[in-house]
């Protein structure tokens, strides 16, 4: 009974160590940590388009992930955002609480999920990034169809894994109706696809990776549940 107890336990180190050996070879190759600052907008508002500015001008920095959430509840006014999902509305409402807001508005630019501003103003953005400059939690990877999450401290029930899924780069919309109407509005790297993929409970885990769809790239998100902290973030 020893030798095989013993031989099960070696089993389950090995098991670990190679965890470990995938998440510090992946590591290897990560770029630095990321600064994640995401943008609630709509193009039903008026006030957003200075915010959506100050995004395409973060979105080349190497330090930054940046990311367009467009928002729903402005719809009613005559342009149904062509970009809004319910989920994105949903994600902003939950992180308001936590951020001493009474509610959802737009534009909104919320960093780490620790701290927001309004977003109008590029010089409040970057102090908000040089200020909390980037998650402190676990090393985060992407690489073969995985995300490999390194060991350390989660919060108490785990933190939820978020995939991302955005268009790098540039779009322009024409809007025909409502605050907007005759504009063309650019947008930087637009998210289509927001997916909870599990649960990161402090020990080393990999996680499979859905392909992305055509010309979207991919980040990942390990997160305080809640609207909490973002503890770590990659992208490809």
């Amino acid at each position: 009974m020893r030798a095989k107890k013993k031989k099960g336990m070696g089993v389950a180190t090995k098991g670990m160590a190679a965890i470990a050996l995938l998440v510090a070879g992946m590591a290897s190759a990560t770029a630095q940590p990321l600064t994640v600052v995401e943008l609630f907008t709509s193009q039903g508002c008026s006030s957003c388009p200075p915010a959506n500015a100050n995004l395409i001008k973060l979105k080349d920095r190497p330090d930054v992930l940046a990311l367009s959430f467009a928002v729903t509840y402005w719809d009613y006014l005559g342009w149904k955002d062509t970009f809004g999902r319910a989920e994105y509305t949903e994600r902003q409402v939950t992180y308001e609480p936590a951020l001493g807001r009474s509610g959802p508005f737009t534009p909104q630019m919320v960093v780490n999920g620790r701290a927001d501003t309004v977003g109008n103003k590029l010089s409040d953005v970057e102090a908000l990034i040089a200020r909390d400059k980037s998650p402190s939690g676990p090393i985060l990877s992407l690489a073969n169809g995985k995300a490999a999450i390194g060991p350390g401290k989660a919060p108490a029930g785990g933190a939820d894994v978020w995939l991302v899924q955005y268009r790098a780069g540039i779009v322009d919309v024409p809007v025909g109706r409502g605050e907007n109407s005759g504009h063309t509005l650019p947008h930087a790297n637009v998210v289509h696809a927001l997916t909870r993929l599990g649960t990161w409970t402090g020990e080393a885990a990999t996680l499979p990776l859905p392909k992305a769809g055509e010309g979207l790239s991919t980040a990942v998100l390990v997160q305080a549940p809640q609207g909490g902290p973002i503890l770590a973030a990659a992208a490809n």
